[in-house]
């Protein structure tokens, strides 16, 4: 692109912030992990990773990519042409996930329309197994789920249809109709929610504290870890959409917005799934233990068969969910692929619109090959090695480069001139020290959960995606752009 893109406005600017943070993550993540790592008292670690990572790190995001209106590749090379490269392996690992969350998408896309007829049966769990997500048996692989190769096509085509616009005729206009749709529809489900028989026992599940797991290291890891991937901090997302800021915005003032609207989602939506899972174990005699599950098993499978059984409401919460779920989704898969499109856009010289074409249909053919009978499988170990490996190592390095080598107090100017909530010493000591020691710390721990039971067809798959990322980050890193 030869000019710099520009929100038309703060507010346009806001949604699209909101639809990258509130993601699929939120609904179906958040309730869990909290269950899951102390109820109650989790929600202290949850704050501190707010405060002390999640706001700063945004902070620092929000003033880079302000400051130097260009791409992230563009940026790093600004600061040194060594650094090039690293940018390009982070844009890279965010249009890896693109690629994967469209598969995803395409997923609820189907549940969508079977929602109105309920066509899941009752097995649901057999459902998706045989007509959405596949299994782990990799002699299924040799088939394509059709359903889900279908909704791949369409979840790619309207990705294109709203990020080959300009941003803010696209992504920002998109979002600000999303994104106030996503909140009335999930604040429907979660008032329905907490009115249903049961809805007691679902909730004093989730936020019964113990006390003695805040001495347990891993559920400090696992909250900053949460706020890592709900926020998107540090993959050039927040730092892309800054950078098309236009003059005079408040910068820190708008961090925080995003990050206490994406709080307030993901919390009340863990009142609303836990209020539905009691009541499916106040209606069924199902122990709660065994209705919590995350991710694909809590979505796909558990809530079709409560909704099985919610009669009338069923048949008008099913669509909602699934509809709140596409929204969520398809804000935060724009803002996962906006910085492969505008970082690729400045290096080759495409327009907007061709730049987005190209990757689009490159992106639909890698996300067609995830959907053969072992859909689900690729996807989580994509996921995977692509979060826990490649982008928490970049995160860091970020912090590293932009605290020790570029330097933040080149950014305090940009970000205190116009906002009313200022930053100092504890931000720069927070961002130098203390970020990058605890997203190191982060990283091994995962890497080492990764690789520690991997099978070999797992390890393969790690090592096809890191060795096709480090090729083509050179690859990008050496060829000459135009104004070269």
């Amino acid at each position: 692109m030869s000019k710099q893109a520009q929100w038309d406005s703060t507010l346009s600017f806001l949604f699209a912030m909101i639809g990258v943070a509130v993601g699929l993550g939120n609904i179906w993540r958040f309730s869990y992990v909290v269950y899951s790592n102390g109820g109650g008292s989790f929600f202290i670690p949850y704050l501190v990773a707010i405060a002390i990572l999640g706001v700063p790190f945004l902070i620092l995001e929000y003033g880079i990519g302000f400051s130097f209106k260009k791409s992230f590749t563009d940026i790093m090379k600004s600061i040194n042409p060594k650094f090039e490269i690293i940018a390009w392996m982070l844009v890279l690992f965010t249009f890896i996930v693109t690629i994967y969350y469209m598969v995803i998408l395409s997923w609820d896309l189907i549940y969508l329309l079977s929602s109105f007829t309920f066509s899941w049966g009752t097995d649901a769990a057999a459902y998706f197994v045989n007509s959405v997500g596949g299994s782990s048996n990799l002699a299924d692989a040799s088939f394509l789920l059709i359903p889900t190769t279908i909704g791949v096509i369409i979840t790619w085509s309207i990705l294109w249809f709203i990020s080959n616009k300009d941003v803010d005729k696209g992504i920002g206009k998109a979002s600000k109709i999303l994104i106030p749709l996503l909140f009335i529809i999930m604040g429907i489900i979660i008032v329905y929610a907490l009115t249903l028989p049961g809805a007691d026992i679902g909730i004093n599940a989730l936020i019964n504290p113990k006390w003695e797991k805040l001495l347990d290291v891993n559920i400090w890891l696992a909250a900053f870890g949460q706020i890592i991937f709900s926020l998107s901090v540090g993959e050039a997302l927040a730092l892309t959409y800054a950078s098309y800021l236009p003059e005079n915005a408040k910068l820190t003032d708008n961090v925080l917005i995003v990050v206490a609207s994406n709080a307030t989602f993901e919390v009340c939506t863990a009142f609303g799934v836990f209020s539905i899972l009691g009541y499916m174990s106040f209606t069924n005699g199902t122990p709660m233990v065994e209705l919590v599950t995350e991710g694909t098993g809590l979505i796909f499978i558990v809530f079709p068969m409560i909704f099985n059984i919610m009669g009338t409401m069923g048949r008008i919460l099913a669509p909602l969910l699934f509809l709140a779920i596409l929204f969520a989704g398809i804000t935060s898969a724009l803002g996962l692929f906006e910085p492969m499109l505008n970082s690729t856009s400045n290096k080759i010289g495409w327009s907007r619109r061709k730049t987005t074409t190209v990757l689009c249909i490159i992106g639909c053919i890698f996300s067609l090959i995830l959907t053969t009978g072992i859909s689900s499988y690729l996807v989580g170990i994509i996921d995977s090695v692509v979060n826990q490996f490649g982008v928490l190592f970049l995160i860091p390095v970020q912090a590293i480069i932009f605290g020790w080598i570029y330097g933040l107090d080149k950014v305090l100017p940009v970000l205190n001139e116009h906002s009313n909530i200022k930053v100092g010493k504890i931000w720069k000591a927070i961002i130098k020290y203390i970020a990058p020691v605890v997203l190191f710390g982060i990283w091994i721990i995962g890497v080492f959960n990764l690789f520690s039971d991997a099978t070999w067809f797992e390890i393969a798959i790690d090592s096809i995606v890191i060795i096709s990322v480090l090729v083509f980050s050179f690859i990008l890193t050496n060829r000459k752009s135009p104004s070269e």
